[in-house]
């Protein structure tokens, strides 16, 4: 890897990788004990935290933004949040299986081991985070939505709600740079660095451009926004269907790498000719708002 920020966080398609990796081990299946091994990881544990998961059922996985959600069947949500270097790993018996392998070797010093779920169907589900700065919290699902860390979260950029005109709607008037609105989780869920750094190269719009720029003056949405819609769920579905990108410490759960870095015509490609059709130009790395940014001159504008 050349030159990236040392700590970047999962970004959806890795999360709902892990996600899909865990459901088939964890879904209906009642967890029998649960070892917490510290009081905090990036936050406290709830105080009763052990005692509202032994012996409930798991009846879904899901994930909001980058958060993994697990359904119990006393009403309660389960929320997880990788933070840097978290990761689940999957064991049973002898075998042992990780959602998220990503560039990096993931931590399997058990001393890291902070969570492990004993479940029913003799599959263990242990959470290994170096650096602690993932967390877990147990909430009512009633109060999932007024919860502080899902309350001012914006669309998910997988469904039909991510569209150009919701992108003039929110971006209209704003001078705030194209990429860091884009970043902006209060107003799409889950697009991280990475991936909008890939969907403006592929639609050869400039990070650096003014986000109402995809506003027409009445507030009509370019071509442009919707092609940006367009591109940023294309961009997402890729990714997830060949595993996320394989950096930092995340895996997915069958251990396998992801692939979608071998993919990449932007991110971390700094120096690198640009892949776009008819281009001549460079990637170039600049820093927005203390994130890499890459993206490409002479045909992003």
């Amino acid at each position: 890897m050349n030159g990236v920020n040392a700590a970047e966080m999962p970004e959806l398609p890795e999360v709902e990788t892990v996600r899909r990796g865990l459901e088939p081990s964890m879904t209906g299946t009642k967890i029998l004990r649960v070892e917490q091994r510290r009081s905090d990881l990036r936050f406290p544990f709830p105080m009763d935290f052990v005692s509202r998961l032994e012996g409930r059922t798991i009846h879904a996985m899901g994930r909001r933004a980058k958060y993994l959600l697990a359904d119990i069947d006393s009403g309660d949500v389960l929320i997880m949040h990788l933070g840097m270097s978290g990761s689940f790993r999957i064991e049973a018996g002898a075998d042992a299986m990780a959602p998220g392998e990503f560039h990096h070797t993931r931590s399997k010093n058990a001393a890291h081991d902070h969570v492990v779920f004993h479940l029913s169907n003799g599959k263990t589900i242990i959470y290994n985070d170096p650096r602690r700065f993932g967390f877990m919290d147990i909430v009512p699902r009633g109060a999932l939505a007024e919860h502080s860390l899902f309350a001012h979260i914006g669309i998910e950029p997988l469904g039909n709600e991510l569209n150009g005109d919701y992108l003039a709607q929110k971006f209209a008037g704003k001078k705030t740079p194209l990429k860091a609105a884009l970043l902006d989780q209060s107003l799409i869920a889950g697009l991280g660095n990475i991936y909008v750094c890939e969907a403006l190269n592929r639609t050869r719009l400039s990070p650096k451009r003014a986000a109402g720029t995809l506003a027409k003056k009445g507030g009509a949405a370019t071509d442009r926004a919707h092609l940006l819609a367009g591109v940023i769920r294309e961009v997402l579905g890729e990714a997830i269907a060949v595993g996320g990108s394989s950096l930092r410490d995340h895996r997915q759960a069958d251990g396998t790498l992801g692939y979608f870095q071998h993919s990449f015509r932007a991110y971390d490609r700094e120096g690198e000719a640009c892949r776009n059709e008819g281009c001549a130009g460079t990637i170039r790395r600049i820093v927005q708002s203390g994130r890499s940014t890459f993206y490409c001159a002479a045909c992003q504008k």
